[in-house]
């Protein structure tokens, strides 16, 4: 069959109905392009709404375009959060250094984004949410693919068939384990843990970042804005995942006080608001590192497939990215096509971007005083240096023009 043959044969059948697990960033993301190419889509998220809040993210490079062929780039724009500096601090509270953000996180100054993760999970699910059936407080409880398509059994009680269905639903992914086993088969960890939540901004800050460090532990207060709140950072060296943490909150509290019970600067108070925190988010620094992201029509996308941590500051990018390759791969493919292109045309990006975490990310978080004096060594010099044109890797892939399906 020819691909001229191929196209006409999709576009006579009706309309192919697949589900997404998952309304964060790469869910929506997906939704939007799989309904442009003329899907019945249906996005299944187990919280009750789309998740506003949370910590600043960054939309660069490739995903920019992403975001602008979305028609969502000046909603971005004008959300633009735009620090000016960072700040680093010694473990007595000194300062080592202020620098441009940009020549830190190596984003292009002027063009990449950094925005509430609220922010953009508002704008994506704004541009889809009249198009697409999203079913909140539920998720999905089993897959079955011994048929023509793919029976789903949610944990509501509800059972439907797709033809295809999409795993979206972040680095803990529960398709991903239904569909390839344990996670800890395809965790990479990166030796850190980090817990980050809001506390009160009495300290002044405003658009800037100020970080105290001392061997394998760091702190740092983010104001986004001129406002009485500031996003408080724990990040700290960990030999080995602690397991028994990620799923009890008061045992995450309980760790993170345990290590940084000594610690100056502010970080008695941050430790004090942790307590009282009630959007606490705690985890590991890790990769998400698959052989393959499909098994038979069952895809995953962004963090469920190729977490890159935030280390590289490519989470949110990558997920973008990603949902609009998986979407075009199958605009004018089966299922098994489809997927075949989506990692064919999208690994190469992913791998380049995974492998930052080892320029600029992990060396933030030096874990040894002779490291951590050779990295504000690098800072003072950071400090006199221009922003940067932004790192090669973020615009590593040019998007394709896919046909859309009518």
């Amino acid at each position: 069959m020819t691909r001229t043959d191929q196209l006409r044969d999709i576009r006579s059948t009706p309309r192919r109905k697949v589900l997404i697990s998952g309304a964060s960033i790469a869910g929506p993301a997906l939704a939007f392009w799989l309904n442009r190419y003329g899907f019945a889509v249906t996005v299944v998220e187990k919280a009750g709404a789309p998740r506003s809040g949370g910590y600043p993210i960054d939309v660069r490079g490739t995903a920019l375009e992403v975001v602008r062929r979305m028609g969502i780039l000046p909603r971005l724009q004008d959300a633009h959060i735009d620090s000016h500096r960072i700040t680093f601090l010694d473990g007595d509270g000194g300062k080592v250094a202020s620098v441009n953000p940009h020549t830190v996180v190596g984003s292009a100054a002027g063009r990449d984004l950094e925005v509430r993760r609220g922010d953009l999970t508002d704008a994506l699910y704004a541009a889809v949410r009249d198009d697409v059936e999203f079913l909140f407080h539920d998720s999905i409880d089993t897959l079955d693919q011994s048929g023509h398509g793919v029976d789903v059994t949610f944990r509501g009680g509800s059972r439907r068939t797709f033809d295809m269905v999409f795993g979206a639903d972040g680095m803990h992914s529960r398709t991903r384990e239904i569909l390839f086993g344990p996670e800890e088969q395809f965790h990479r960890y990166l030796g850190y843990c980090f817990a980050v939540f809001t506390m009160r901004n009495t300290f002044g800050l405003s658009h800037e970042i100020t970080m105290w460090n001392t061997p394998g532990r760091a702190a740092a207060l983010y104001a986004v804005e001129d406002n009485d709140e500031v996003h408080a950072f724990l990040n700290f060296a960990h030999p080995e995942p602690p397991f028994d943490a990620f799923r009890n909150p008061e045992a995450q509290r309980d760790l993170v006080a345990k290590i940084f019970a000594d610690a100056g600067w502010e970080v008695p108070g941050m430790l004090a608001a942790m307590r009282d925190a009630d959007d606490l988010f705690f985890d590991g620094v890790s990769q998400i590192r698959m052989p393959r992201w499909s098994s038979g029509r069952v895809a995953l996308v962004g963090d469920a497939a190729y977490a890159p941590s935030f280390l590289t500051g490519q989470g949110s990018s990558l997920a973008l990215v990603g949902a609009y390759m998986l979407a075009g791969s199958l605009a004018d493919r089966d299922h098994a096509a489809g997927f075949a292109t989506y990692e064919h045309n999208t690994r190469e990006f992913v791998a380049v971007n995974q492998e930052q975490v080892g320029e600029g990310g992990a060396t933030l978080f030096p874990t040894t005083a002779r490291a951590l004096e050779q990295r504000n060594d690098m800072l003072r010099n950071l400090s006199t240096m221009p922003s940067t044109e932004g790192r090669p890797a973020h615009s590593a892939l040019t998007l394709p023009e896919f046909m859309p399906v009518t």
